[in-house]
């Protein structure tokens, strides 16, 4: 493997880096936790999404699903999260990492009672926002879709559950 071909052709470099101070406040407060929009597709040009997922003691998470377009990566921060691999659920502790290819079966919950909170990352950087934003809406009963519409918004957002 090499690397890919040279995106930047210029030659003395330049002052493009984005910082995010630690404190500061979550894009997407969510019941019992908060989602915090790292870096976005649009902020990366595409190439990768990261976001950091802040959950309570009550459980929640994602159930068993797959995408077809794009990978997902978890890297626990705190607290006890279960990772479904696939083939059975894994209580992952901090620093513990899962990779997940495009079209891998995965799913996370917190089942811990304790706060937990992880960094997920997909590659390459799809339009995460607004899934994450129609599941909060969803969760909390301030979009009441058919089953129909629900199936085009997951459709929609690549993520096809089992």
């Amino acid at each position: 493997m090499s690397y890919p071909d040279p995106v930047y052709l210029g030659s003395g470099g330049e002052a493009t880096s984005r910082f995010r101070p630690a404190d500061t406040a979550p894009e997407l407060p969510r019941p019992g936790g908060a989602a915090s929009y790292l870096a976005t597709g649009a902020t990366t040009d595409g190439r990768f999404g990261l976001y950091r997922w802040d959950m309570g003691p009550e459980p929640a998470g994602a159930n068993p699903h797959f995408h077809r377009t794009i990978s997902e990566s978890f890297f626990v921060l705190s607290g006890v999260v279960r990772l479904y691999d696939g083939r059975q659920w894994v209580d992952a502790h901090p620093g513990d990492f899962d990779y997940v290819p495009e079209g891998g079966l995965h799913g996370f919950r917190n089942e811990s009672g304790e706060p937990a909170s992880l960094l997920i990352l997909f590659a390459p950087g799809a339009p995460r926002e607004a899934y994450f934003e129609g599941l909060v809406a969803f969760s909390e009963g301030r979009w009441k879709p058919s089953h129909e519409e629900l199936q085009a918004f997951l459709e929609e957002h690549d993520n096809h559950y089992v």
